[in-house]
């Protein structure tokens, strides 16, 4: 499973803004602070055992948000990019995917070993997966798939 994050060069940057120019304009307006841009730029290639490259504009530096781990943009430029099923029950947390643009299939199971169940997701669909359960995600369609992720933590 490969969870290891890259920074992108200048030019990585440039052509990911200029796939997502037409889509959205990242900026920030987070309350007592003068930043308006993307706070780190990452990319993960097999993602969780998925395939491609995807890639993370983190909107958040670490402990700018209070019980929230994750405010990101999630691109999956090509089709068949994907992100493997994962967990973050181990974390204790919550995911939401929130559907920008594209079209995807969303992927979720019981357990590593649960069956899985599909569902097609396109602009607006909005996911959810919490406790032990797995999930994934794939591009499906010709354009880039575009969510906005959240991840929180879990109540005790």
């Amino acid at each position: 499973m490969n969870r290891k994050r890259k920074s992108l060069t200048d030019e990585e940057k440039s052509e990911l803004n200029n796939i997502l120019k037409p889509i959205l304009e990242p900026t920030l307006y987070h309350y007592g602070s003068d930043r308006r841009d993307v706070a780190r730029y990452d990319k993960r290639e097999g993602m969780y055992g998925g395939t491609g490259t995807v890639y993370l504009l983190q909107m958040f530096e670490k402990g700018e948000l209070v019980n929230n781990r994750i405010g990101a943009y999630m691109i999956l430029p090509g089709k068949s990019d994907s992100v493997g099923f994962h967990t973050h029950g181990t974390r204790i947390e919550q995911e939401f995917y929130v559907v920008l643009h594209g079209e995807g299939i969303y992927k979720e199971k019981d357990s590593a070993v649960g069956e899985a169940r599909f569902f097609k997701i396109g602009k607006g669909t909005v996911t959810t997966v919490k406790g032990e359960a797995y999930h994934a995600v794939e591009n499906s369609g010709s354009d880039p798939l575009v969510i906005f992720v959240i991840t929180t933590n879990e109540p005790e």
